[in-house]
């Protein structure tokens, strides 16, 4: 029973039954065959049956008056009276819509299944210097445990022994790891990458910031409404306004046809129409510049967007660190020779600085670094090789004074101004002599300060919500034209912020594309992530993903929520319209209950025409849209 009211609810049974039915139909209007009974009767059951229970339902359980309710009652007069056709035509039109309507609408996943899996499952207790694994659940406060490299760190807690790099990508967004030592506090679902330590545990259970998260998302997850038609909204005046208007007809006239016929026309079929075509019309022209819109009613919360708030790494920049200068500060040294002695030196290297130095490397020289003849890695502090029967060490400044190596001042001072220009510098030492540095940084995405001047232009605020420190993040707000910055941004914090801006009555689009973006995703009135480099829990979270990750197509969107709604608008007034202009037809008696569908029928299509111009709309077809000074002093403004 319960296999045969699946099948009868598939989208599939759907789509058979309204093949059918139309085949029903213009067998019936063109009399194309001698059957004993009219055929649009197989309309009337397969199409009709299921609205007059679905309202039925609806209207005796919950007094819930929708659109249907009024078809319900046409096509109930509409059969009283002989026009089966009529009836089955309305009923036809009316699954079409619902159908369109469904498709549009796509269901959230909220991705809480992957960052259930992101939990640890075990842990390592010390007890007595004596080590146990037991489940991650049964750890308490105060508990002390190791993490070894490669694991994931199983509750939040504080470092009491050992150096490590954490990748902190899951909590905060930053896309290099983070150094660690005694007294750090770290947290769960972040990954030790290189060295072993051990910690005390200060947050356990559901008190732990991954749980904490999936709390969080689990809140936010039924946060938007669907997609509710305009016919619904007003469908309890529509019917109201519809039973007078046949019951005052019928009075006056004495012809229960017209009052029938009024039912009929009053039946919302082009209103019905009106949202979801267009909707996925735009959802179809969205397609054509590699924008998936997973949420129906996505271009609806769009158009009303006045903030984008941008996360930083990976959506603004690229995400992964690159080589931006190499200086060397030995006379018998160049820039190449160092290049090749650090690239040997961090070939065996697991950390992305030093994967980033052999491939810059390897992308200037076209070949692969020599092997170093031995290799070591100093959790959270560099790398200790010997290339070229030269002792090699290369790290941060204060791995260099552990060694007693002190740098150079001309060195100081180019390191001093490239910490200024918020890079990562790797200092390079041979055989116990300072000899020069690499320069590292996250670039910015070559469209970056395009797309933020465009929707400044477009009246459009923004904000940058990152986890980096907050030299770093001021940095990159500045070159790509940002002027509101919050940085250290836990995922609660974006959350915060984007509920603030929400309280005061703004609608928030949020950009991003991490696990720690996923809440603020999930929290802002249209999340969109980054589809190809986006984490799936990000994905799945969003409405939108940018599935080439170009960002140039932010601006279009925009539009295009904005042209969109203006054809919703359009397509509604024509539908009201047609409808007075129907009734009235009908009660002077000019249009009977079959000429009346047909009027529908009619309307029904040129809505659908209307809502297909949005398919070959393109990016600046309304204005070739230029930033002007109007636009920017527009924006200031409106920041103020």
């Amino acid at each position: 029973m319960n296999r045969i009211k699946e099948i009868l609810n598939s989208d599939e049974w759907i789509i058979l039954s309204i093949a059918i039915s139309v085949f029903a139909l213009l067998v019936s209007f063109f009399n194309l065959a001698d059957l004993p009974i009219d055929s649009a009767w197989v309309a009337v059951i397969l199409c009709g049956v299921p609205i007059l229970k679905e309202s039925s339902i609806e209207f005796i359980h919950n007094f819930d008056i929708k659109a249907d309710v009024l078809v319900s009652l046409a096509l109930i007069a509409s059969v009283w009276i002989g026009e089966i056709f009529a009836a089955g035509e309305i009923a036809v039109i009316m699954t079409i819509g619902a159908l369109l309507e469904e498709r549009t609408v796509a269901k959230a996943r909220s991705g809480i299944e992957k960052l259930v899996r992101l939990k640890p499952q075990k842990a390592r207790l010390i007890n007595d210097g004596s080590e146990k694994t037991i489940p991650s659940d049964q750890v308490n406060i105060g508990d002390k445990l190791r993490v070894l490299a490669g694991e994931t760190i199983p509750v939040d807690g504080m470092i009491i022994s050992g150096n490590t790099s954490i990748d902190q990508s899951v909590m905060t967004g930053e896309s290099l790891p983070v150094d660690k030592k005694e007294g750090d506090e770290v947290f769960s679902g972040t990954i030790n990458q290189f060295g072993t330590f051990e910690m005390t545990a200060t947050k356990v259970s559901k008190d732990s910031s991954l749980q904490r998260i999936i709390r969080l998302l689990e809140s936010t997850d039924a946060g938007k409404a669907k997609v509710v038609g305009l016919a619904d909204r007003w469908a309890t005046w529509i019917v109201i306004a519809a039973l007078v208007s046949a019951a005052f007809t019928w009075v006056v006239t004495g012809e229960v046809v017209r009052a029938v016929t009024i039912l009929v026309v009053f039946c919302p079929c082009a209103l019905v129409l009106a949202t979801p075509t267009a909707i996925m019309a735009g959802i179809g022209n969205a397609t054509k510049y590699g924008i998936l819109i997973r949420e129906g009613d996505a271009l609806e919360r769009l158009a009303r967007i006045g903030r984008v708030a941008f996360d930083k790494t990976g959506t603004l920049t690229h995400g992964k660190p690159a080589v931006v200068d190499i200086e060397s500060f030995s006379s018998a040294l160049s820039t190449e020779e160092l290049l090749s002695i650090a690239a040997s030196s961090e070939l065996r290297s697991e950390h992305p600085l030093g994967k980033a130095v052999v491939n810059y490397f390897r992308s200037v020289t076209d070949r692969s670094p020599e092997d170093p003849s031995t290799f070591e890695m100093i959790a959270g502090s560099g790398v200790s090789a010997n290339v070229g029967n030269k002792d090699v060490l290369i790290g941060n400044e204060q791995f260099l004074e552990k060694h007693s190596i002190m740098l150079p001042p001309e060195m100081k001072k180019s390191l001093t101004t490239h910490k200024n220009n918020n890079h990562t510098v790797l200092c390079i030492a041979i055989e116990k002599q300072a000899v020069g540095m690499i320069s590292l940084s996250d670039f910015l995405r070559e469209d970056s300060v395009g797309v933020i001047e465009e929707i400044h232009g477009m009246g459009v605020k923004s904000i940058l919500l990152t986890g980096d420190n907050s030299e770093v993040a001021a940095h990159m707000a500045k070159k790509a034209g940002i002027l509101n910055v919050i940085a250290n941004c836990l995922p609660e914090d974006k959350v915060k912020e984007i509920s603030q801006y929400q309280e005061n009555g703004e609608h928030v689009c949020m950009l991003g594309d991490g696990v720690n973006d996923a809440l603020a995703l999930k929290t802002s009135n249209v999340g969109i992530a980054m589809g190809s480099s986006g984490s799936d829990i990000a994905i799945d979270a969003a409405d939108v993903a940018l599935v080439g990750d170009d960002i140039r197509n932010l601006p279009h969107l925009l539009r295009l929520s904005r042209k969109t709604m203006n054809t919703i608008k359009l397509n509604i007034g024509f539908s009201l319209l047609l409808n007075f202009v129907a009734v009235i037809l009908a009660m002077t008696g000019v249009l009977n209950p079959v000429a009346g569908a047909l009027v529908h029928n009619a309307g029904s299509v040129l809505v659908i025409i209307n809502s297909s111009l949005l398919l070959t709309w393109k990016r600046g077809t309304q204005s070739n849209f230029r930033v002007t000074s109007f636009g920017r002093e527009l924006y200031a403004k409106l920041s103020a």
